[in-house]
């Protein structure tokens, strides 16, 4: 079977849709003999990185006239026009005048930029190449025309340039909106069947079971796992809801049995005017906690329950609000529970006046105390350093995050620095003393700047980070762009062992992984959290909005893992379990 790659930008749309930031990256889309599928929900793929400059502030970058090729390495390069945006349009990238952007990629999935090659001295208007038995053919426009030169690193040429005729690129067929397509790759079925399992949302294809269970009790028949099948060959274990009122436990016999595969519903949203959703578990009782938009973020509530649906209904008790203590008089954010020190604790951004004084906090339960009883938890005391002095004080802090790894306790936050002027929000990490839980026991470290035109859409921000541990990797998702319709997930991973207070130990998906095109009707997606429940699967808690202006609200869905074992957050429900596929039946013999 022929598999063709189509290679492309798009059309930017209104900016609170899909701005010139995001249309100005490169997109694909595959044509495996159906026609051309566009790849991770139509969003770009790669970004161009920010450049940094003199005085340490970000500038936004984005790429155009995408061209992909194989190396003699294997794998893929890249090379691309680096342009900035203005006016939501782009416009030439005066810093990198006759020059552009070059890229590597094992798979077309992760892509590392290399730097830049100089082919000019004037503004680059398309970049072209074709890979040749020693090295690659490179043709580029610019104010004087076209040329070719020759390369053999990517990052140099060793042959002048010469005038020439770029290629024809054969423009073809397809139905993907706002496609600027660039020109086309034959790939292989190894290739492309990649590309198309870690690119496109899985659905339930089948589900099976054992056609003959032995068991002596209820208990041990509702032990049973049906295994779901999913379309990119990853399966998830799923309890079973038996009819089996027929069975005698209590004597041998067999028994044909009927059943459904279980499935927790959410309507989307399970509560509104809730945005920065946590829910934790603590001595047997699960606790969902907000931002509470609804009253201007002045206040913070908690319901408990018996188990995680129940959590969609059950009652609201304040715990704090903006009156509780003078210094803390505005802006209750994005509260976590966290246990540290065999302590709950409540990790919360809060301010004594006004925005610009935003910062972290945390609260600890009282030993034996309740969590839904105010008295019981002890006045919030603000994050501070390992030397007792403030956290930050050249602007705000916020979101912090705790997570556990090599029997150490590691806080990471966002810090927005605006003296002397708005760098954006970063994130940083650092040690936690587990016996103060209000205190680092390490210097902040850099972890994530928001560099990729999806985390400066609208402002630069990196925030709400929240760790996903499982047992190979630390998945370290976060939000980025303006807490609005265009806000997403992004996510950092680290394997187990590695330091994780170096940067370098970390890997940065060059996309996000959950943006507004991820689930119909679902806009601005962002600031999670994960729970496990007591059956091991584990819930993404995020807030999202109805629609493009809607207030931000709170959902929750299961989280999958792809064919890497990293987490998807887009499978619906109607993906995770098709209605064909959830009635089931086995012999089921007692004994």
């Amino acid at each position: 079977m022929k598999n063709t790659l189509l290679v492309y930008t798009r059309r930017p749309l209104d900016t609170s849709i899909y701005s010139a930031n995001l249309a100005f990256s490169m997109h694909i889309a595959l044509d495996n003999g159906q026609g051309f599928i566009p790849l991770n929900h139509n969003f770009g793929i790669l970004f161009a990185r920010a450049v940094e400059n003199e005085s340490g502030m970000l500038e936004s970058m984005s790429l155009d006239s995408p061209c992909v090729f194989r190396t003699h390495g294997g794998g893929f390069g890249v090379l691309a026009v680096r342009v900035r945006t203005e006016n939501n349009g782009a416009v030439p990238d005066e810093r990198s005048r006759g020059a552009v952007l070059v890229f590597t990629s094992k798979d077309l999935v992760r892509y590392e930029e290399i730097g830049l090659l100089r082919l000019s001295d004037s503004t680059i208007t398309d970049v072209f190449c074709l890979t040749s038995e020693d090295g690659y053919t490179i043709y580029f426009r610019d104010a004087r025309g076209t040329h070719k030169t020759h390369s053999c690193d990517l990052l140099s040429t060793d042959a002048p340039e010469m005038p020439a005729e770029m290629p024809e690129i054969a423009v073809p067929e397809h139905k993907i909106e706002g496609a600027l397509p660039r020109h086309t790759l034959a790939l292989t079925d190894e290739e492309a069947d990649y590309i198309y399992k870690k690119l496109t949302t899985p659905e339930n294809t089948r589900v099976t079971l054992p056609e003959n269970i032995t068991v002596r009790s209820r208990d041990e028949l509702y032990s049973v796992r049906a295994t779901a099948h999913y379309s990119d060959s990853t399966t998830a274990q799923k309890r079973i809801d038996w009819y089996d009122d027929a069975v005698d436990y209590s004597r041998p016999g067999k028994y044909t049995v009927r059943g459904r595969v279980h499935q927790d519903r959410y309507e989307f949203p399970i509560s509104r005017d809730r945005a920065d959703p946590c829910i934790g578990k603590w001595e047997g009782h699960y606790y969902f906690i907000a931002t509470n938009d609804r009253d201007g973020n002045n206040s913070l509530s908690i319901r408990r329950a018996d188990s995680i649906p129940a959590l969609a209904t059950s009652q609201e008790v304040e715990i704090l609000n903006t009156r509780t203590y003078p210094h803390m008089t505005g802006l209750l954010w994005a509260p976590e529970f966290h246990e540290v020190g065999g302590r709950l604790c409540i990790f919360h951004a809060a301010t004594e006046n006004g925005f610009p004084n935003e910062q972290s906090h945390v609260m600890m339960l009282k030993e034996h105390g309740n969590p839904i009883v105010a008295d019981d938890w002890e006045p919030s005391r603000r994050i501070v350093r390992a030397d007792g002095s403030p956290l930050f004080t050249l602007g705000i802090t916020l979101d912090m995050t705790v997570f556990r790894e090599g029997g150490r306790t590691f806080a990471v936050w966002s810090q927005r620095r605006y003296d002397p002027a708005d760098y954006g929000a970063w994130l940083y990490i650092a040690e936690l003393s587990e016996s103060e839980p209000w205190r680092l026991l390490s210097e902040p470290v850099v972890l994530s700047r928001p560099d990729y035109g999806w985390a400066n859409n609208h402002t630069f921000v990196d925030e709400g980070p929240y760790a996903l541990i499982t047992d190979d990797m630390i998945y370290l998702t976060f939000s980025s762009s303006a807490v609005d319709s265009t806000y997403v997930i992004g996510m950092l991973s680290a394997p187990h062992g590695a330091d994780m207070l170096d940067p370098s130990a970390w890997t940065k998906c060059g996309f996000p992984i959950l943006t507004s095109l991820s689930v119909p009707g679902q806009f601005g997606c962002g600031h999670n959290s994960y729970v496990t429940d007591e059956y091991g699967d584990i819930w993404n808690v995020y807030h999202g909005r109805p629609g493009v202006h809607a207030p931000r609200c709170a959902g929750i869905r299961r989280v999958h893992f792809d064919v890497d074992g990293a987490p998807r957050l887009d499978l619906t429900e109607d993906r995770d379990l098709s209605p064909a596929f959830a009635d089931v039946k086995a012999v089921v013999t007692v004994i």
